[in-house]
């Protein structure tokens, strides 16, 4: 590993994330190209996160609160490599199984059975890997019934637990949840809290964002509480959760 801690799984360093707003409404692609030709476009600059300095260390368990819009998405996406820096600094040693947003990785034109093997390949596993392991996640996802029906006519209960299935099925480095197990019943969301945990005491490290305060408390040691995209306060959920619910209030 090139940081000087080999237990340093993820090290954001004064990281911030900046976006272009229009300033004007565009009602065209034909307007939108005249203007760009013209040089009239005009843009607002928003920055979806100020100035982040965060350490994980592996096997750590974080939960990131905080009001929506405050950043918590775009910090997991940033650690996910989805999105790059503006300014300052990312590094993740390790491989990551992103849960961010419901049924990506899916063709929902495809069953359920074919996107098992297609998000398997995506991840890196053979098709061999992948068969042997197929009845184990079609068995956590609960879903035997429903494997020849195409992921367009599923629930988003049913994509949530076939995501988890499939994420989880082997255990990564990282593991990111970001909210979408709250579509869950609530069986799902107890097998998925077990799953986790297992993860947790076997080393794998959790970055986790849910509104559920409860499973902040049950899965989480750490925490971070963002706000307008900076960090108001991190360190034990202890501490955390209950300056944030002050807040709140």
């Amino acid at each position: 590993m090139t940081m000087e801690n080999n237990d340093i799984m993820i090290r954001v360093e004064n990281a911030s994330v900046r976006f272009n707003m229009a300033s004007e409404k565009i009602d065209s692609l034909k307007e939108y190209a005249v203007k760009l030709v013209r040089r009239e476009l005009m843009f607002k600059e928003f920055f979806a996160l100020r100035n982040i300095d965060l350490t994980v260390r592996r096997g750590e368990s974080w939960a990131f609160v905080g009001r929506n819009g405050a950043g918590k998405s775009t910090l997991l996406k940033l650690i996910s490599r989805i999105l790059m820096p503006y300014e300052g600094k990312v590094t993740v040693n390790g491989s990551i199984a992103p849960m961010i947003e419901l049924g990506a990785g899916f063709d929902p034109n495809l069953t359920a059975e074919e996107n098992i093997f297609i998000n398997g390949c995506i991840m890196g596993h053979s098709k061999k890997f992948m068969q042997e392991h197929f009845d184990e996640i079609v068995e956590f996802a609960q879903l035997q019934d429903f494997l020849k029906m195409p992921i367009k006519n599923y629930s988003s209960g049913m994509r949530a637990r076939l995501g988890f299935a499939v994420a989880t099925m082997v255990k990564p480095d990282i593991l990111i949840v970001d909210e979408v197990l709250a579509v869950g019943d609530a069986a799902f969301r107890k097998r998925c809290s077990e799953r986790m945990k297992e993860m947790l005491s076997g080393g794998t490290t959790l970055l986790f964002v849910s509104h559920s305060h409860n499973d902040v408390r049950t899965l989480c040691k750490n925490a971070v509480w963002l706000d307008h995209g900076r960090i108001v306060q991190s360190g034990l959920t202890e501490d955390v959760l209950p300056a944030y619910e002050a807040s709140m209030q």
